[in-house]
């Protein structure tokens, strides 16, 4: 007989952990997690920590856990994740160069879906507490996909996406939905989260609408060197996605 393939436990109670949280409704606690798969309370903390860091999981306000952003651009194409690691340089200049954290997203088959979050310790990423999925209406990325796409495209959307009441700010009558057209800037100004205001640019991201966002200080929104920061490095952004996957293509 042959020898036992090495395995690494570690990864598979990760791998574990996050098909317990899609088994769940795509959403678990921790003390679930820990009673399905039968691991120590304190053991379970540490790999749910260590998968919401990555991106494969997100932890949410009152404590539970949902898919990560990861599991969307795993679940796309791999063309498009090898673009994605190409661009991350253009992200991580944008994010310097003007301060926020970067969020890069692109409709896939339908949906807008977070595809990568540039952060830093100085300029830390915005928790989506409500996923994309949900709140396309009230984020300067879901705003700026939106105002991409053809008129029926778009109004498919919304039919299948109703405009939830995030905050005060927030715009739930279609008729006084403000989307920019494509090549302008995109803002939420707190229609997300109170306090968290952020502009997004469109990218291009081949055959799909794209968009990068940064988070930045509500004094920011309507000075013109932001805006043109912004436009510099998404169009960066966009010649990365599309030399990386003209790349992975040869």
């Amino acid at each position: 007989m042959g020898e036992r393939p090495t395995l690494i436990q570690s990864v598979q109670r990760a791998l574990r952990i996050i098909e317990v949280v899609a088994e769940h409704d795509g959403r678990a606690r921790a003390k679930e997690v820990a009673r399905a798969t039968g691991l120590p309370l304190p053991t379970t903390y540490h790999l749910l920590r260590t998968c919401a860091h990555e991106g494969w999981l997100q932890r949410l306000d009152d404590g539970s856990y949902v898919l990560g952003h990861r599991i969307d651009l795993v679940r796309a194409h791999g063309t498009a994740a090898r673009g994605i690691a190409h661009a991350r340089p253009a992200l991580e200049w944008l994010r310097d160069a003007l301060g926020g954290a970067v969020y890069l997203a692109r409709y896939v088959e339908g949906e807008i879906v977070v595809a990568e979050i540039v952060d830093s310790v100085r300029a830390p990423r915005i928790d989506l507490w409500v996923g994309m999925h949900d709140a396309a209406h009230a984020t300067a990325l879901g705003k700026c996909i939106l105002g991409q796409l053809p008129s029926l495209e778009r109004e498919d959307y919304l039919a299948r996406h109703p405009l939830h009441d995030l905050t005060p700010r927030t715009v739930v009558d279609r008729r006084h939905l403000r989307l920019p057209p494509a090549g302008e800037i995109a803002v939420d100004d707190g229609e997300y989260a109170l306090g968290v205001c952020c502009v997004a640019a469109s990218v291009t991201t081949g055959r799909n609408a794209g968009a990068v966002g940064v988070v930045t200080p509500r004094r920011e929104l309507g000075r013109p060197a932001t805006r043109q920061t912004l436009r510099l490095g998404a169009d960066r952004v966009s010649r990365a996605l599309v030399l990386g996957q003209a790349t992975a293509v040869i």
